[in-house]
């Protein structure tokens, strides 16, 4: 059988840290919700046989957004506390409902990031196709980075070398899944990935895949 694709996307936070009266997700983006962008940049990939978000449990709301209501795309209330509960929560679903085998590629893509990029998507599939460790989309560190402590400025870090990490996080379906098992304090795929010794490629990303975390982000 064929290696095949496929995305989850966590969408069981709360965005509280933006100060909307929902959650981010859900907010307006010029008649589409966040969501729905960020779903649509996903579905618009010829390759991904599958789209599933993963929302909370009691979450009545993705169901009824008409972006989410297509075909390849499934809303599954399989959400939990935490990043890493929610994405190992739609990977089971992707067993369960597809099949998902180990060698199956598992696209992790943030349910606030509508900004990301068809080019920036292909660029990550043709990175990976040859590498069974995976990759993820990141910006080089442009501006200068500073320590801080106390509110004040410590030291200057070097920047050579330095990532901003962004989303898709591609990997394959058994090693993600082993590595989120074992490893619970992660911030993202890719850290559950590095944690077992594994190298994640860098793959350039764009300006514009930047997650949505206060107002600001979204002027």
């Amino acid at each position: 059988m064929p290696v095949r694709h496929f995305a989850v996307v966590p969408a069981a936070g709360t965005g509280a840290r933006l100060g909307a009266d929902r959650p981010k997700q859900y907010l307006d983006l010029g008649g589409a919700t966040m969501l729905e962008r960020s779903v649509a940049a996903l579905l618009a990939c010829d390759w991904l046989e599958a789209v599933l978000v993963v929302v909370s449990p009691g979450d009545r709301v993705a169901e009824t957004l008409p972006g989410l209501r297509v075909p390849r795309c499934a809303v599954v209330p399989a959400g939990g506390d935490t990043r890493r509960a929610s994405v190992l929560g739609g990977m089971d679903a992707l067993a369960r409902l597809h099949g998902a085998s180990d060698a199956d590629w598992v696209w992790v893509h943030d349910a606030a990031r509508p900004g990301v990029e068809a080019e920036s998507l292909v660029r990550l599939r043709d990175a990976i196709v040859d590498d069974r460790v995976g990759g993820l989309l990141a910006q080089p560190i442009a501006d200068t980075v500073k320590r801080g402590g106390a509110g004040r400025a410590v030291t200057t870090v070097e920047r050579n070398g330095l990532w901003t990490a962004q989303t898709p996080q591609v990997f394959p379906f058994g090693t993600l899944w082993h590595a989120l098992e074992r490893h619970h304090l992660v911030t993202d795929e890719a850290s559950a990935i590095e944690a077992t010794g594994r190298t994640p490629l860098l793959v350039q990303g764009s300006r514009g895949n930047f997650k949505v975390t206060t107002m600001d982000d979204l002027h």
